[in-house]
């Protein structure tokens, strides 16, 4: 067989190696912005709740991983997410009875989260006063995600002196 290979034009083989190395490289790149998409992520059952906070948030034109990825490198970002991604296979396989309740992001995903708050939010950061808390989940936690997402309380304005005494937070 690779005789019969070796007496097929050189062109022709050069050829179909590029037009298979196109096709391969677009499905890939289609593959992996697709599973950087909401729709991807709120295919699993238990991101339901996750993913009906995020739509009605102010960041719902992000993807998820603009997030929930690092973004200093691309092998960084796609080590994060492959590791990310078995631990999310097994869960939504064969660890079904081990699935919490309530979801928590692990540290290493906390940094993360943080370290893209802080990079897209720089502008803000340098305007009102931030060092009152330990992170930005501390006060923002809702944002885009959190239990009862824009309560009554929500749309209520400040009483008198809450902001200075949280320092601009709440």
């Amino acid at each position: 067989m690779f005789k019969k290979l070796l007496a097929i034009d050189k062109k022709i083989l050069i050829f179909a190696a590029l037009f298979a190395g196109i096709v391969l490289s677009a499905v890939t790149m289609k593959t992996l912005a697709y599973t950087d998409s909401p729709n991807f992520c709120q295919s699993c059952h238990i991101m339901d709740s996750a993913y009906g906070s995020f739509t009605d948030s102010t960041h719902s034109t992000l993807s998820c991983n603009d997030c929930h990825l690092p973004h200093d490198n691309v092998a960084k970002k796609l080590v994060f997410k492959g590791k990310a991604g078995m631990g999310h296979m097994y869960f939504n396989t064969l660890g079904k009875d081990k699935i919490p309740n309530v979801l928590h992001a692990t540290e290493k995903t906390e940094m993360v989260v943080e370290q893209n708050c802080i990079t897209c939010h720089e502008s803000t950061l340098t305007n009102i006063e931030h060092d009152a808390k330990e992170s930005c989940t501390t006060c923002h936690r809702t944002v885009p995600h959190g239990k009862n997402f824009k309560t009554k309380e929500f749309n209520k304005p400040p009483k008198s002196g809450e902001l200075l005494e949280h320092k601009g937070g709440f």
